[in-house]
Parts: structure tokens; C-alpha cells; sequence
């Protein structure tokens, strides 16, 4: 499985397996769920009970994107099934090879026919998703321009619906932070998975003197060769926006540190990279600042206080991540009480939760109520039933007879 990710997507090998490590690690948790759903009885007055009981919502579908063709299906794919419903997979056009393989492997574990269904297609796909009477219920994870529109299509016809769009996740560095795990933390961030994940750290806000980091960062974004241990762009429009967005804060005067523009492989000449870049000097106001590259591009954003970084993070249209980089506890608690983000890291540059806590963002992030994964995914993908039962007649007569 982790082999098809790495051929149709173009992350590294080891990226892929990491890939498959977290959909098994989601298909565990979701083996878990229905000792999850238990329901509640409780003797209300005297002689009446309540009991309550979650049921499946019937036919539901997952629109998935093409950077984790294997762990984002898997989100949704077997928490879905064990908790009773019949689950349709859009994946994205680009990547459609390892759904086809999550098929047949589900397949070969006996799973009957008609509960797991692969479309694929592009927007047509998606609009019938969003307009089918017997889908119940739409999840999508993408860009947030297209996150909204699926959101108010498949709303509109009365579907319970959560979106999962865009990020732009700032990470604050303090300068008491650790200079060496905060310059590979970051780094990291930056260059998984080529960037092209919505938990990438998108930029630095340097709060007073870091450059001590900053140099650290630069010097281990110069050890990721692409090709080696950074892997290809999904394409070649989107190696273009990218280097787009780093040639125009350049026109704009920001300080390129470490360009990774031009980049090409050995013997893969006509692949799509883009190499490690760090750009320094950025302001709020840039585009690169604001929006998200999708690609391994870190913006380095200077600031004096940790106030003008809490502004400048809580003024993004976007809520995913950030994260705060500080050996001082005092400072992280209140940045993590004051940031406008629903996963936050401290001292971790990819605050992703782990099973059972959920993903997901806040803000133009995530569109609808509840969650995808997580124990909480338990109120997305089933609706409750209440029954209230009275067994003795000469019970007094109340308000509930």
C-alpha cells in the first residue's frame, strides 16, 4: 500500500509508510467504536424510563483530496462502516490507484458486497455526491474555496455535511526555545511531505532574537535533497504557484535564505519539484503571508512580542494549527489559551492528535459541526434515537401522560 502512495503521489517511501502507519492506527480505533455506542437508560419519575440509542445514518460518502490518498480515506472509510452505514469514496482524480487497493483488500476481508463503493470522476462526481437524495452524508477534505461550495451544496439538500478546507499555520518561536529541536521540528514541518499537507508549518513568527534558530533551520533545510528525502509536487501547476508565490516575495523585498526554485532531479528530469525554501523578512501583508503555497516554503515573519504574534496568527482567515516553540510553561499555556486554532503544538511542529482525540481545524478550516475522526466522530456518523417507556399504570399522572 505505502509502494502506491509513493508511486501515484510522489512523497518519499518512508512518508508512505508513515502514511499506512496512521490508517492502521485510525482502522484500530475505529474497531473500538462499537463498544463506543453503548446507549443511556435512567428511571425519570417514577414507573417512566428513557433510553437512548444511536443508529446508522444509512448511505454516506467521503470526498477525499490527493495528498494522502490512503490515511485521509481512512479518516472516514472505517469508522463509517463499524458504526453501520454503506460508504461511497470519491478520491481525488489524481491519486485514484490506492482506493482501488483499499477495495480489494476489504474485499479479501469479507466485507459484503454494496458497503464500500469507489467514484471516481472531478466536479461532476462530486455535484451528484452533494445532490443524490440517498446520501445522507457528505465529509470532503480539500482547499477551503472548495469546501464551502461542497458544504452549501450538499447542506442544501439536506445532508449533514463537514468540510475540511485550507491552513495557514503559523509557528511562534520564542527565544528560550531549544535551539536544536526547534530548528529540526521545524524544518520538518516545513519539507513533509514536499509541504503539501494541510498541517505544514506555513510560517515562523520570530518573536525578538532567533536567528541562532533561523540559521539552525536553514542550515537542515540544506540537508533535504530532492529526489532523496524530499519528494516530487503533484504537478506542474502546482510547482508553478509555488514558485510563483516565492518570486513574488522576493519582487517585494523579503530575503530569500534558501532557494529552492529550478529544482530537478537526476534521471527524473521531467518530474515536478520544488526544493526546501526559507524566506526571511516577510510582513503580514504579503501574499505569501496569507495564503496557503502548498509546498515546502517556510515565510520567516519578525516580531517583538508575543502579543504581535498572537495578532498577526489570530488575523489569518484560516484556523488549523500553530504552534509555540518556548522552554517556559507560563508562555505556552497562554499562548495556547489565546490562539485562534483548533490543534495547537507546543514544541511539536505537526500537532496532528492521535486516536482518540480528533482532527480538525476552526475558522475557514472547517465548515460544519462535530468531527471526522476521534471518539467524537461517533455523533457524525450515526444519529441518536430516544425512547421513553411507562410500564406502571398506577403511576401519578404528570405532565409526561
Amino acid at each position: 500500500m505505502a509502494v502506491i502512495v509513493h508511486e501515484e503521489n510522489g512523497k518519499t517511501l518512508s512518508e508512505a509508510i508513515a502514511e499506512v502507519e496512521k490508517s492502521i492506527e485510525l482502522t484500530e480505533f475505529a474497531c473500538s467504536l462499537p463498544q463506543l455506542v453503548q446507549g443511556e437508560i435512567l428511571e425519570v419519575s417514577k414507573g417512566v424510563e428513557c433510553r437512548s440509542e444511536r443508529h446508522p445514518l444509512g448511505g454516506v460518502a467521503s470526498i477525499a483530496p490527493f495528498n494522502f490518498p490512503n490515511m485521509v480515506p481512512h479518516w472516514t472509510l472505517p469508522k463509517a462502516i463499524t458504526l453501520g452505514n454503506a460508504m461511497i469514496l470519491k478520491p481525488s482524480e489524481q491519486v485514484p490507484i490506492s482506493a482501488i487497493r483499499i477495495a480489494e483488500l476489504l474485499t479479501e476481508a469479507g466485507l459484503p458486497d454494496g458497503i464500500f463503493n469507489i467514484v471516481n470522476g472531478d466536479r461532476e462526481s462530486v455535484e451528484a455526491i452533494c445532490d443524490h437524495a440517498d446520501i445522507d452524508a457528505v465529509s470532503f477534505v480539500g482547499s477551503t474555496k472548495v469546501a464551502k461550495i461542497v458544504y452549501q451544496r450538499a447542506t442544501g439538500h439536506n445532508k449533514r455535511v463537514l468540510t475540511l478546507g485550507g491552513a495557514k499555520n503559523y509557528l511562534l518561536v520564542l527565544p528560550d526555545a531549544n535551539h536544536e529541536m526547534t530548528s529540526s521540528d521545524v524544518t520538518a514541518s516545513m519539507s513533509g511531505c514536499a509541504g503539501q499537507r494541510c498541517m505544514a508549518a506555513a510560517a515562523v513568527i520570530a518573536v525578538g532574537n532567533v536567528d541562532g534558530i533561523i540559521n539552525g533551520i536553514c542550515e537542515k533545510a540544506k540537508t533535504i535533497i530532492p529526489g532523496k528525502n524530499l519528494g516530487a509536487i503533484i504537478s506542474k501547476e502546482a510547482q508553478t504557484r509555488i514558485e510563483n508565490y516565492i518570486t513574488e516575495a522576493e519582487e517585494q523585498g523579503a530575503d530569500i535564505l534558501v532557494d529552492g526554485r529550478g529544482a530537478t532531479v537526476k534521471n527524473k528530469e521531467n518530474g515536478f519539484y520544488v526544493g526546501p525554501t526559507v524566506i526571511d523578512h516577510v510582513t503580514p501583508e504579503m501574499s505569501i503571508a496569507q495564503e496557503e503555497v502548498f509546498g515546502p516554503v517556510l515565510s520567516i515573519i519578525r516580531v517583538d512580542t508575543v502579543e504581535q504574534a498572537l495578532e498577526i496568527e489570530n488575523s489569518s482567515q484560516y484556523g488549523n494549527a500553530a504552534a509555540v516553540f518556548t522552554q517556559s510553561g507560563g508562555l505556552a499555556k497562554y499562548v495556547a489559551a489565546n490562539v485562534s486554532a483548533g490543534m495547537i503544538g507546543v514544541n511539536i511542529g505537526v500537532p496532528v492528535p492521535r486516536e482518540p482525540f480528533s482532527f480538525g481545524g476552526w475558522n475557514q478550516s472547517k465548515f460544519g459541526v462535530g468531527d471526522l475522526t476521534g471518539k467524537s466522530s461517533i455523533e457524525f456518523w450515526t444519529k441518536l434515537k430516544k425512547i421513553t417507556t411507562k410500564w406502571n399504570p398506577e403511576a401519578k399522572t404528570n405532565w409526561m401522560s
